[in-house]
């Protein structure tokens, strides 16, 4: 097992909560791609998307709904600071995810988390487990709860 996918596994251990993590036959690095795997709707896939404060440098995780796209400038009223998009590099560094396969949830450093609320429409969503054919579900509110994040609108 990869320290990736054991760090999402003993996360949501951790946090209380009996999820059994699948491995799927195809990719998962993309929203459309975990969806066809799961056989959920797209805004079902809880996506895990990094930026970096252009002037703190922290880490902020946005976890939106498949289908969206966050809004740079919402993002950045949200976070209290310019952002940008942080490269594959600085994604790995501070989470201890590959771009394709971060988790929402056991990253290395705990980002400042924001949480689509449109996710909370579902009574389940997938999110990625650390790697690109890992995946998990999920209750949103339990999504919420052990991301530490903070419900915010972030998108277009």
């Amino acid at each position: 097992m990869s320290k990736s996918l054991k760090r999402v596994e003993t996360a949501l251990k951790e946090a209380g909560l009996e999820i059994h993590i699948l491995e799927m036959d195809g990719m998962t690095r993309t929203a459309q791609q975990a969806a066809d795997q799961a056989g959920c709707h797209i805004d079902q896939i809880a996506k895990s998307i990094i930026f970096k404060g252009v002037e703190s440098g922290a880490i902020c995780l946005f976890i939106t709904a498949g289908g969206d796209q966050v809004d740079v400038e919402k993002a950045a009223a949200v976070a209290g600071e310019p952002l940008e998009r942080a490269d594959g590099k600085e994604v790995r560094k501070v989470t201890g995810f590959a771009i394709g396969g971060v988790s929402p949830v056991g990253h290395l450093t705990p980002p400042h988390a924001y949480f689509d609320p449109k996710l909370a429409t579902f009574d389940t969503v997938w999110a990625a487990a650390g790697t690109p054919r890992h995946i998990f579900e999920i209750d949103p509110a339990d999504l919420l709860r052990i991301s530490g994040a903070t419900e915010a609108d972030f998108t277009a």
